[in-house]
C-alpha cells in the first residue's frame, strides 16, 4: 500500500461560507475522517494551516506568503494509504472542501531512503 498527500486547496477569492455552514461543514470533515480511520486509510493526520506565513527562498531572502496575486491558498493536508492512484482520487472525491469550490491535489508520496 501506498501513500498518497491530499493537499486542500481553497478559493480565496470566493465568499467565506455563514457561521451556520462552517458548522455543517465541520461535521462532514468529522465525518470523512472518521470514515478515513475506520477504513485505516490515515497515514497521518493532517492539520489546517493558517492563512500566514514566510516564504523562504535562496539567499536567505524571505518575504510574506502566500502571495497576493494567487487566487488559490493551500488550507491543510492528509497523508493517505491507498493501493493506487485511482483509489486515492477516490478518497479526495468525499472531502468536503469540494462543497466550497475548494479543490484537493493528489500526490503519491516518495519514500527517501
Amino acid at each position: 500500500m501506498a501513500e498518497f498527500i491530499l493537499l486542500f486547496r481553497k478559493d480565496i477569492t470566493a465568499q467565506d461560507p455563514s457561521p451556520e455552514e462552517w458548522q455543517e461543514l465541520g461535521k462532514l470533515w468529522w465525518q470523512w475522517r472518521t470514515e478515513l480511520e475506520k477504513q485505516n486509510k490515515i497515514a497521518s493526520a493532517g492539520n489546517r494551516l493558517s492563512k500566514g506565513g514566510r516564504v523562504v527562498k535562496q539567499k536567505g531572502t524571505v518575504t510574506n506568503g502566500p502571495y497576493a496575486e494567487i487566487k488559490e491558498m493551500l488550507s491543510g493536508l492528509i497523508v493517505v494509504k491507498a493501493d493506487s492512484l485511482a483509489e486515492a482520487k477516490e478518497i479526495a472525491k468525499g472531502c468536503p472542501i469540494l462543497r466550497i469550490n475548494g479543490s484537493v491535489e493528489v500526490r503519491s508520496v516518495i519514500v527517501m531512503n
